[in-house]
């Protein structure tokens, strides 16, 4: 694959991480995309830096595949900016300030929304099947409104309001900063959620260990553009699951019922935070149902953490532990046979004898 070159808006020449990155962006990300990102601001020292997908693969023993899928999930957090020619081959990556990144972006594994700052044109990177599986929709964001303290008193006086304000405070354990409620009225008054929607959306994300608010946004965002309006229909239909949710259900059998929110919490957690695709969450699941003959989500959750843990990107890298595993069984089987075998010769009642009293039979025995 042809080379890429790699610059920047921003005239800083040494490897830094803004506050912005590690405070909002990192710790939703998935571990090997952070990986990269981190390795693109490394390679930002070079001036007019070149190199390729198939160099940043080999380097963190990656396939294309995968440092695609990482790059698509940093612009679409717009913190970085892919360029193509004519041909729609990728040719650059330009790094954004993530100072400035002011708008939300959309939740990662969802519907790929691309956010563009208040006022701008929201344009959508062009169609690559290497890329994104899935085309960014062209649909306009709605501009986030910073609200007055009068404004703020006003919603105040709304019994649900208030109400919503005292459970956010409870679910997130911290009381509310300007930011946070800014941005719960953002999903109230110009998103359109009802009061019980938005409880329902933070109580989902807090279930999932996520209480940045900022997430919590990137969620609303992707329920917005499904046109999600009641808790019922986020249940069904959240941007969180995608099609994992019915795949889920499907593998453990689970019919006549729907997934409760934290089922749905743990659905999230493995494509979101884990990032693994269908096949590898479908195999946890498969691998649950031959050991419990159950549907179990902490189960599968255990699975899947481990297989996080140990890298795992690919059905061939989980046959690779299976034959390690394998090893380790026969080996730890052979080493209780040999201390068996070496034992057995001393597994017998051992005899004593007087030889004062043999001696003085075989002496008073008549020989004949």
């Amino acid at each position: 694959m042809a080379n890429i070159k790699l610059h920047s808006d921003s005239p800083v020449s040494a490897t830094s991480v803004s506050n912005t990155f590690i405070d909002e962006y990192m710790s939703d990300a998935n571990g090997e995309f952070v990986k990269i990102y981190l390795y693109l601001l490394r390679l930002m020292n070079a001036p007019q830096a070149s190199f390729s997908i198939s160099s940043i693969a080999d380097k963190f023993e990656h396939t294309e595949k995968d440092v695609k899928r990482a790059l698509a999930y940093w612009e679409r957090m717009h913190l970085l900016q892919l360029e193509y020619d004519n041909d729609k081959n990728l040719t650059g990556i330009r790094m954004l300030d993530s100072s400035s990144r002011d708008a939300a972006p959309s939740d990662p594994g969802t519907s790929g929304r691309q956010t563009e700052p208040a006022g701008a044109p929201v344009q959508n990177a062009p169609a690559s099947a290497a890329l994104a599986e899935t085309p960014a929709p062209a649909q306009t964001v709605p501009a986030k409104k910073s609200y007055s303290a009068d404004d703020i008193l006003n919603f105040r006086q709304n019994e649900s309001v208030a109400e919503l304000f005292f459970i956010a405070e409870r679910y997130l354990g911290r009381t509310l900063s300007a930011t946070d409620i800014n941005t719960l009225l953002y999903f109230y008054d110009v998103l359109g959620f009802s009061t019980e929607l938005i409880v329902y959306l933070i109580e989902s994300c807090v279930s999932n260990n996520h209480t940045s608010i900022r997430y919590i946004e990137k969620v609303a965002l992707g329920w917005a553009d499904q046109h999600i309006t009641t808790v019922e229909e986020a249940k069904q239909g959240s941007p969180v699951l995608g099609k994992m949710y019915y795949a889920v259900m499907n593998a453990f059998g689970i019919t006549g019922r729907k997934l409760v929110s934290t089922e749905i919490a743990y659905i999230s957690r493995w494509t979101n935070e884990y990032g693994f695709d269908s096949d590898i969450i479908l195999e946890a699941c498969k691998r649950t149902m031959a050991s419990l003959h159950q549907p179990n989500f902490k189960y599968t959750d255990s699975i899947l953490s481990d297989w996080n843990k140990k890298q795992v990107h690919h059905l061939s890298d989980i046959a690779k532990l299976d034959a390690v595993h394998q090893e380790r069984k026969k080996s730890s089987a052979s080493a209780a046979a040999n201390t068996a075998s070496k034992n057995k010769f001393n597994n017998f009642t051992q005899r004593s004898y007087d030889y004062d009293e043999l001696e003085q039979m075989l002496l008073t025995t008549n020989v004949h």
